[in-house]
């Protein structure tokens, strides 16, 4: 029984690792739709969107029954609820770079954002595929320390947004609500998109340590 439950967690750690790297596959494309408005790379992600999707309901499939013929206790059990909570984060993820790339396709042929705002959507870009890039490692070989990080990349996120938003409220904007509205939506996607790479990594450091990461930080 023991060596069926290892092969079962097996299974559910492969189906993360890959949600994890769909996901960021898919905010990598999705950025590169925005800013040059590639109608092929925004269609893409919302097509492979439905495959994230399907992970999901895959690890979800795979935790149920796991709990239904091991019944696992203890850590065991922190295990493969860990996992659920994981892929919802993953799955959301996968959703918001969806969203980026439908933003992208309402807009074109032109870009969906204006030149002085892709400088920082291109960082935004660059942190949020360093996060999930950490998170896919993390996912395939636990790191406590690894995981940790991507609270400070969320930071350099949150920092992002603000001077996203310092652009577009400046008296010299020229490109008016409809385009500032757009932009504020799309640093919320990326910003949320970290922020749920930051739950996973607090997940694991649970999963790793036995410890809640607020505990952890007192």
């Amino acid at each position: 029984m023991r060596e069926e439950f290892q092969a079962d967690l097996t299974e559910v750690s492969r189906l993360l690792v890959t949600m994890a790297e769909s996901v960021r596959a898919a905010l990598r494309k999705a950025t590169t739709a925005l800013l040059t408005a590639d109608r092929e790379a925004a269609e893409s992600v919302m097509a492979r969107d439905a495959e994230v999707d399907e992970l999901y309901s895959q690890v979800e499939a795979k935790v149920a029954d796991t709990i239904a013929r091991q019944a696992p206790v203890a850590s065991d059990l922190r295990m493969v609820i860990t996992a659920l909570h994981i892929s919802a984060d993953l799955e959301r993820m996968g959703d918001l770079a969806e969203h980026v790339a439908k933003t992208a396709l309402r807009r074109h042929p032109s870009p969906a954002v204006p030149a002085e705002l892709r400088p920082v959507f291109l960082q935004m870009g660059d942190v949020a595929d360093r996060m999930a890039a950490k998170m896919a490692t993390v996912l395939a070989s636990p790191d406590a320390g690894l995981a940790a990080e991507l609270e400070k990349d969320d930071d350099a996120m949150d920092d992002l947004e603000r001077d996203l938003f310092k652009i577009m409220l400046a008296d010299d904007w020229p490109y008016g609500a409809e385009t500032a509205i757009d932009g504020a939506l799309l640093g919320r996607f990326y910003e949320r998109y970290a922020d749920h790479a930051v739950n996973s990594g607090e997940q694991m450091i649970y999963l790793i340590t036995g410890e809640p990461v607020t505990a952890q930080n007192d």
